[in-house]
Formats: structure tokens, C-alpha cells, sequence
């Protein structure tokens, strides 16, 4: 179908909540994407940070075949070996705890709200401004953004946002406390690190109070930042995490990772989905998790971090540049938006602006050094266009 069609299709069938780029991509390999006229493009958005080994890695394809053609479903009423593998793998690589899974970021948080409400009855959940934790009515009211709250309320109650700063975090957890809820990079909102300060704080204020300490990690999580988990960074442990994103190298599954204090909260009937942890889904995270757990790849995403960072800075129309790892944005003092439309249609580069000057890049973690140096070159041709 052409182009045209797939629009006309869209207008017709589809709920208007994505204003869509008017591409339609067919294949991809590694760090590349193909549109349907056969153009080729360099990826450095990753589907927001969810092909994180590239496009159709082979040892992924290979574990979904496989997979796919012995067992798809049965439901988590019954037992199957990716699953369980998996739930192993994450706990002995994270926190030590045990899983709970579901199938997206959002359903990650959901599950980890409900997890802390149930260990402090009628508790809040603390959050700070610039969060963004999901769409689903638990994880939106963790979003304190009014432009994606307001259209849907009354939300969900309990929730407490305060700035990012440690002594407005400490101030705002007591004994009333369930958790306080941090994304150590926030993504949406830019790619904007927490300070360790703040993140050391809000460890204390938890460990004081009795309160949980939850790190969502869908973005910043799987290798993203340089090591495994954006946390192991910081020097500050949570007691839980949320993943997503990368964790099905390209297949959509999200979980919730405990330390050993918050294991036992959840009891059989406190929590389900249909879906979660299937067979297909398990087997390809299980491949992604075993790519990404790689001290090679981990040095890799290091290494082509500060030369992308180093690279951006020294671009026309960027005033600074911020992140960890390949998880980077840069501030403009031009409009964003249309240096990525530049970027996408003229030079065949995937950015994203998540603000009226921010261009977010996420390259796959496997990228190489002359890659680095063509999106640079690239990304420097739609900025003096401006």
C-alpha cells in the first residue's frame, strides 16, 4: 500500500492520539531503517530507546523463530522455562528480589504502585516535577505534567509532586510515605540526570521514614547509560525497579524488579496479566538481556557516549549538551522540532525534540565510531540549514 493509503486508512480506522511522521519504514538492520521507496536511514531514536541491539539482531530473531514455532501462549496460570529463566537472569543481575511481569513501561509502574500501597496501606507516593511515568491512570498521576493530566481527570489520589531538589524531596517523605517514584535520567522531559544528591537523599528520606525507594529505569535502563542499570551509577540502591523498552530487544514486555524487602509483598490474586512474560516474549528478552549484559557492549556504549557528547558539542546552534552514556540530548538556540524534520527528510537522520529547543539522540548501544561520526556529520547539515 502506498503511503497515501496508509494515511487515508489512519483517518478512517485509527484513534487519533499519534500525530504521525509521514514515513512508513519496512526493514531494518542494525542501526538502519528502509522506507517503503527504498531510502536508507540512521537510526538514532531506537523506537524511544527500545532497540537498543539494533534492529532485528540476529541472535533475537533467532530465539523468536524458535520459540515461536514450538510454543506462543499458554497463560501465566501454567509454568513455561523462558519465563522463569528470565525472572533468574533479572533478579541475579539487579536487586536479588523477584519479578513480576507485564507488557509495557506503563503496566511496570502500575504494578510497582500497587506494590507499595499494599506494603503501607494508604500511603502516598512521592514523585518530582519533569517525571514521566506512563499514560495508564496510576502512572499519570505519577506524571506531574498539567498539559497530560488535566484532559483526564479526576486522577488517581495519593500523589505528592515537589521540585527536584534534595531538601524539597526529604521534606515532603514521612510516615505517611509509601514510596517515593525517581527516573535517575528523566527521558521524556529531556534527558534531564537527577543529581546524586537528590537521589541520595530521597535513600535516606525512604530509610528514615520506612518508605520504598523506586527507581524507573524503561528508559534509562538495559545498558542505556553505560552499565546495565542507570542506578549502579549513582551509588544509591532502590528497593525496586521498573523495565521495559529495550528488555525484548524490539518485542514489547515490561517488569517489575524487587529487592529482598519488598519480594513477598504481592500475594497470588494481588496482581495479573494475560499476557505478561509469554513464552515468544521471554525467550527474545532473555537474548537482549544476555547482549546487553556485556561488559564489551557496556564499554562500547561508553566510549561512543563521550564521543557522540564531545561530537554535539561542537555543532552549530547547540548551546549545551547533557546525559549519560547514549542517552544525550542537546539544547538548541533555534527551534527544534524542524532540525529533526531537516535531520529525518534531508539527511536521513531519526532524532526526536522533546521541547521547543531539546533534540533527544538514543543510538543503538552497538553503534561504531564511524556511525558516531556520520550522524554528526549529518546532524551538522540539518543545523546549518537553520
Amino acid at each position: 500500500m502506498s503511503l497515501a493509503e496508509l494515511q487515508e486508512l489512519e483517518s478512517a480506522s485509527v484513534i487519533a492520539s499519534y500525530a504521525r511522521t509521514p514515513v512508513e519504514f519496512v526493514r531494518g538492520e542494525g542501526p538502519r531503517l528502509w522506507d517503503a521507496e527504498g531510502n536508507e536511514y540512521l537510526d538514532f531514536l531506537c523506537g524511544i530507546s527500545v532497540t537498543n541491539v539494533g534492529h532485528c539482531h540476529p541472535r533475537v530473531v533467532e530465539a523468536v523463530r524458535d520459540q515461536v514455532a514450538r510454543l506462543m501462549h499458554v497463560s501465566n496460570l501454567f509454568y513455561t522455562e523462558p519465563a522463569m529463566r528470565l525472572a533468574e537472569r533479572l533478579s541475579a543481575s539487579s536487586l536479588g528480589g523477584k519479578v513480576f511481569f507485564c507488557n509495557s513501561g506503563a503496566e511496570a509502574n502500575e504494578a510497582a504502585i500497587k506494590l507499595v500501597r499494599k506494603a503501607r496501606r494508604t500511603g502516598d507516593v512521592v514523585v518530582v516535577h519533569g517525571a514521566f511515568h506512563g499514560r495508564t491512570y496510576g502512572a499519570l498521576s505519577a506524571t506531574p505534567q498539567e498539559a497530560k493530566q488535566a484532559p483526564f481527570a479526576p486522577l488517581v489520589p495519593g500523589f505528592r509532586a515537589v521540585a527536584p531538589e534534595p531538601g524539597a524531596l526529604s521534606a515532603a517523605v514521612d510516615e505517611r510515605t509509601a514510596a517515593v517514584m525517581l527516573e535517575p535520567i528523566q527521558g521524556e522531559a529531556g534527558v534531564h540526570v537527577l543529581s546524586e544528591e537528590l537521589l541520595q537523599a530521597a535513600r535516606a528520606a525512604c530509610d528514615e521514614h520506612g518508605a520504598a525507594l523506586v527507581f524507573d529505569e524503561i528508559q534509562c535502563g538495559m545498558g542505556r547509560t553505560g552499565t546495565l542499570w542507570a542506578y549502579e551509577q549513582t551509588g544509591v540502591i532502590p528497593d525496586a525497579i521498573t523495565v521495559a523498552k529495550a528488555l525484548g530487544g524490539g518485542l514489547p514486555i515490561g517488569a517489575l524488579v524487587t529487592g529482598e524487602r519488598l519480594a513477598d509483598v504481592l500475594e497470588p490474586g494481588d496482581h495479573g496479566s494475560t499476557f505478561a512474560g509469554g513464552p515468544v516474549i521471554a525467550a527474545a528478552a532473555l537474548a537482549a538481556l544476555a547482549l546487553t549484559d556485556d561488559e564489551t557492549m557496556l564499554e562500547n556504549v561508553r566510549e561512543r557516549g563521550h564521543a557522540l557528547a564531545a561530537g554535539l558539542e561542537r555543532l552549530p546552534h547547540v548551546v549545551s549538551v547533557r546525559g549519560r552514556g547514549l542517552m544525550l540530548a542537546c539544547e538548541l538556540d533555534v527551534p527544534a522540532p524542524p532540525v529533526a524534520r531537516r535531520a529525518l527528510f534531508e539527511q536521513r537522520l531519526i532524532v526526536n525534540a522533546t521541547g521547543p529547543t531539546t533534540l533527544r539522540l538514543l543510538p543503538p548501544l552497538t553503534i561504531g565510531e564511524a556511525e558516531v561520526d556520520d550522524a554528526l556529520g549529518r546532524l551538522d547539515s540539518a543545523l546549518e540549514d537553520q
